[in-house]
């Protein structure tokens, strides 16, 4: 891959995406297929492109969404190994696509702070490369972007490592180390099993149990790799299959709860035939609905809490200088802690350094409760698209499936603004409240608010500002439709904000293949 942070700036593009992961791929797609003579740049932060998947490399790192729909539309990858993904394969999936578009990516690159000039009517962005003026501000750095690591008491006596799944370090050698495991979470979960065996004594720190269902993977054959090449169709109606499969999902999450019994019933079997011990199986039993947080996909989670090494207790309260202490009180004999605690969606580290017309900055305006227009827009932040934004994550698919039509949605509405001779545009404030105010209710009585736990889905004011509660099919209809009602265009958007001083040291509607699966399910 040429090194392309060896690159200057150019002092102006049309269009800057920020983030070279799944999102940013697909907006630069939409870009060049759609608008071929607007000028598009990407910067990232990283060296090299994958987002999620290059930043967390982790002993046992995996997808737990089925492959087949984990590419995107426009580069089929029928090459992978297994029903799920392993990290290195997606990552390196990643790195081929963003490969492509090397001319059009700065990496090396970060964005520092973004502030909307009303004078000139564009965004005037800071990076660590310098600074540089676009017209269109594409947010996408990824929901997942920011290790979440709590505030323990006692981090700062601890004599020993510690560090976060997400930023691994690798020059750290585990094996005959007493290390803790603070979270019972996706990345815990794969961890576990693959560390077990390496380390002397093990301590997973519960705070509350997951509901575990087995994972049915498998390695695809040769032959079948074969087919999928040589007949993409195949490749495509499997991959169709598989998603109209995972649609069923919604109904037991988001539209009628009562069908979660079935899911509940799996994860309970699984749980009594691999925890033999009761007391241990009781602990292991969460007292929520099940897919009230996300389900865990997992065989070998279980079985690995069973080793003689290992010991399974409460939450982490405190650290000592040379232990972990559990909410019992209990002290147990650590010399490394590792947070598998997840991110911060509901509080995107980019949201503080971006900065809208009235001078507020994001992060002020959400005030710990992001709210958006379709996920995409927001009210005081004109020319401004928020990819994998506010309700668009799901607890059942593929998020492939719902940024493809947010790079859509931003590619029609670039081209309605051309069509009708406009420059800038902006949601109304009216139409981003009605918009929420209409899925709000519909949140409420999906299992993610009512079932009785607390997870990362609900921000600081208890609201869940992350999901998104119905099919993708939905998503996709309503980003294919840019309503002109719900805007206001050029000089009827008031420049609240001075003018920023330059600083001195620094489409038409196209067939998507999602489509073409909707019209297979209706006929």
């Amino acid at each position: 891959m040429t090194d392309t942070s060896t690159r200057a700036l150019p002092e102006r593009v049309d269009v800057l995406v920020v983030g070279v992961g799944f999102g940013g791929l697909a907006a630069l797609h939409r870009l060049r297929k759609d608008h071929p003579e607007l000028r598009a740049l990407a910067i990232e932060r990283a060296s090299g492109a994958g987002g999620v998947w290059r930043e967390n490399d982790y002993p046992g790192a995996a997808c737990d969404v089925p492959t087949s729909l984990y590419s995107l539309s426009f580069a089929p990858n029928p090459n992978w190994s297994h029903t799920y993904g392993r990290r290195g394969e997606i990552h390196e999936y990643l790195r081929s696509v963003a490969a492509d578009y090397e001319d059009q990516i700065r990496y090396n690159t970060s964005l520092t702070a973004a502030r909307w000039d009303g004078a000139a009517q564009e965004w005037v962005v800071d990076t660590t490369s310098g600074q540089i003026r676009t017209r269109f501000l594409v947010a996408a750095p990824g929901a997942l972007s920011e290790p979440g690591v709590p505030d323990v008491p006692g981090m700062e006596t601890f004599s020993g490592k510690v560090f976060h799944s997400a930023q691994w370090d690798h020059s750290h050698d585990l094996r005959g180390r007493k290390v803790a495991i603070v979270g019972t979470g996706a990345s815990a979960i794969q961890i576990v099993p693959e560390i077990v065996d390496t380390v002397d004594q093990l301590t997973v720190f519960q705070r509350t149990p997951a509901w575990v269902v087995p994972r049915v993977d498998r390695t695809i054959s040769p032959l079948e790799r074969a087919v999928y090449r040589r007949v993409p169709g195949v490749h495509r109606l499997v991959r169709k299959m598989v998603w109209a499969y995972r649609e069923f999902y919604v109904a037991m999450m988001a539209r009628n709860p009562k069908l979660l019994p079935i899911a509940k019933t799996v994860a309970l079997a699984q749980l009594r035939v691999q925890v033999k011990d009761k007391d241990l199986r009781r602990r292991l039993t969460p007292d929520y609905q099940i897919g009230c947080k996300r389900m865990l996909l997992t065989n070998k989670w279980f079985p690995a809490l069973q080793r003689p090494n290992v010991t399974v207790t409460g939450a982490l309260s405190r650290l000592t200088e040379n232990g972990a202490v559990d909410a019992d009180g209990r002290e147990h004999e650590v010399d490394t802690v590792i947070f598998a605690t997840g991110f911060t969606p509901t509080e995107p580290p980019i949201a503080k350094a971006v900065t809208g017309r009235d001078g507020r900055t994001l992060a002020e305006t959400w005030q710990g409760s992001p709210r958006a227009y379709r996920g995409v827009e927001v009210h005081g932040f004109p020319n401004l698209f928020f990819l994998y934004g506010p309700n668009t994550n799901l607890g059942h698919s593929s998020i492939v499936l719902m940024l493809e039509p947010q790079a859509y949605y931003m590619s029609k509405t670039i081209g309605e603004l051309k069509r009708n001779g406009r420059s800038v545009f902006e949601v109304t404030q009216d139409a981003q409240d009605r918009y929420n105010a209409e899925l709000d209710p519909e949140l409420e009585r999906t299992v993610w608010n009512s079932g009785g736990c607390s997870s990362w889905y609900l921000d600081s004011t208890g609201r869940n500002s992350v999901m998104w509660p119905k099919y993708t099919s939905d998503f996709r209809r309503m980003m294919s439709t840019f309503v002109t009602a719900d805007h206001r265009f050029d000089d009827a958007i008031p420049a609240t904000a001075p003018a920023v001083e330059a600083a001195t040291d620094s489409a038409d509607a196209v067939e998507t293949e999602s489509d073409s699966v909707e019209r297979t399910l209706t006929k």
